[in-house]
């Protein structure tokens, strides 16, 4: 910064009639080994992607279009430090007391502790006193209103600020130097005071205007993004923060009553859980034999095949296998409803609705179209944390590809979130659905390589009725039966016959069949599962 700028800044500073202060005396400062105290967002999302917080006493922006959350994240921060007990102050150019409090109402707020300065009130543009500085000339007005601004705080001495919004502030400067000196003019002011401030700035400037940016201590950006069915997706992303670590990337978050709800990114090298990797029967002896003893925990399977193959009825048995040993589980539905599956198990004989009842398996019914994948995967790891699973089913991945808002990103998601059930030891279950019934079908999506195990399900014609087997394709964990099983689903569940030694081409989807009956189940008809 030149000499000449900084005389400007401590002009613009003296025309205000007020002085940079020290904090009050007998106030602690922290050391500068250990660096300013952290204080809370008033979000517990955004404090986990920061790591505890706010450094305090330093200037922070956040930034983003009309309608992303801005104004909704910063009350959380000044509610926050009411709840604390420490003086606030909300000074707005743009909104009123009353649009305020509309808001904090439906978020279920009261901002009665919170100090709400109006600057250029309808009262402050009709007083004969404020008519020069209010109206012209430019400079003039700015630094009126920066005075007006410097005064408050000095009489209040709030230890956390909003300022809403630099749109305003930068339509009165009318010039990016004159704005880039008042914008450092209360930097400096605050740097002398024991606050913490939020800027906020609706981005109405040019892409390239930097200059908030590079004073900040720390800049958060909130995006709202359209998507061509469903419901708009919100996501923020940390552009800058000195000297705190935090989690990079776009996070996921809703508007919900009482706030911003944040999903952070998952990071699954941040969690782990001690476990012993013991086998998971499945409740069907058979079954198990095929898959060399069973599956293991913190491993995950996929189960592939054409639609009403069975896939959603055998990863459901791992579900109730779990609950009779007294474990928890939970169901991901994308693709059926809660009734329908609960129906489907009655059907079978499946002892589903007295762990429904006791609580051990939750079926959580998922809508693509207003699920982003940040909050999923945040309902997957409450699942886990929270509810204790030790079994996951996803049902389908279909359906959680319908919900990405750019497809290419759901294997890197996918790979996270099954290296965080891992880690956590818990059983995932993977459904895919294969496009197609009969004969060649295609997968939507290749996760085979993600996948520990990989079973697969066909329907194959013989003597024109329609069968249905299964195979053990891959299992990394261990030794698992290489032949193909005839399985059927009936009133006692899922019953599986001896190899299809006979056939060959049942994967291929066009089966050859040149020897007795014998290999097949009696019964030849099969319920749709």
């Amino acid at each position: 910064m030149s000499p000449g700028d900084k005389a400007l800044i401590v002009n613009d500073i003296e025309q205000t009639g007020v002085k940079v202060v020290p904090a009050a005396a007998g106030a602690t400062q922290p050391s500068e080994a250990q660096g300013p105290a952290r204080i809370s967002t008033g979000s517990t999302g955004l404090d986990d992607i920061l790591g505890g917080g706010f450094d305090a006493d330093r200037i922070y922006l956040y930034e983003g279009r009309p309608g992303t959350g801005k104004t909704t994240l910063a009350m959380q921060f000044l509610l926050e430090g009411a709840r604390r007990g420490e003086q606030t102050l909300y000074i707005t150019l743009s909104e009123s007391r009353v649009e305020l409090a509309v808001v904090a109402q439906r978020h279920g707020w009261s901002i009665e502790g919170i100090d709400v300065f109006e600057l250029l009130s309808p009262e402050a543009l009709l007083n004969p006193d404020h008519e020069m500085t209010v109206l012209h000339p430019a400079e003039m007005e700015l630094n009126e209103t920066t005075r007006l601004v410097f005064d408050r705080v000095e009489a209040t001495n709030p230890s956390r600020v909003v300022f809403d919004s630099l749109s305003e502030m930068r339509l009165l400067a009318q010039n990016p130097l004159r704005y880039r000196r008042q914008i450092l003019a209360l930097k400096h002011f605050f740097a002398g005071r024991r606050c913490t401030v939020v800027l906020l700035d609706d981005l109405s400037s040019a892409q390239t205007d930097l200059q908030v940016h590079s004073i900040s201590h720390g800049v958060v950006l909130l995006e709202q993004l359209a998507i061509d069915y469903g419901a708009e997706r919100r996501r923020l992303r940390v552009i800058k923060m000195r000297g705190i670590r935090f989690r990079g990337g776009f996070h996921d978050f809703t508007i919900e009553t009482g706030g911003l709800a944040i999903y952070p990114r998952l990071v699954a090298a941040e969690h782990h859980a001690a476990f012993t990797t013991e086998r998971t029967p499945s409740g069907n002896a058979a079954l198990d034999e095929l898959l060399g003893g069973g599956l293991e925990r913190g491993t995950n399977v996929l189960l592939m095949g054409a639609a009403g193959v069975g896939k959603s009825t055998l990863a459901l048995t791992y579900a109730v296998a779990a609950a009779a040993r007294g474990e928890r589980a939970v169901v991901f539905a994308f693709d059926e409803g809660r009734g329908t599956i609960i129906a489907r198990a009655r059907a079978l004989g499946m002892a589903l609705d007295a762990a429904l009842d006791s609580g051990l398996i939750r079926i959580r019914q998922i809508d693509p179209a207003e699920l982003s994948p940040g909050e999923f995967a945040y309902q997957v790891r409450a699942a886990v944390e929270e509810h204790q699973a030790r079994v996951v089913i996803i049902d389908s991945l279909n359906g959680y590809l319908n919900a990405m808002p750019d497809g290419r990103f759901l294997v890197l998601q996918m790979h996270e979130l099954l290296s965080y059930l891992s880690q956590m030891g818990v059983l995932s279950i993977m459904i895919l659905a294969q496009h197609g019934m009969i004969g060649t079908t295609e997968t939507p999506l290749d996760v085979s390589y993600l996948s520990d195990a990989v079973v697969m399900l066909r329907y194959f014609e013989v003597a024109g009725t329609i069968r249905r087997a299964l195979s053990v394709m891959k299992k990394r964990s261990g030794a698992h039966e290489h032949t193909i099983r005839e399985f059927r689903l009936t009133h006692e569940g899922i019953a599986i016959g001896d190899p299809l030694a006979a056939f060959t081409g049942i994967l291929s989807g066009n089966p050859v069949y040149t020897g007795s009956p014998e290999p097949l189940l009696a019964g030849g008809g099969a319920r749709d599962g």
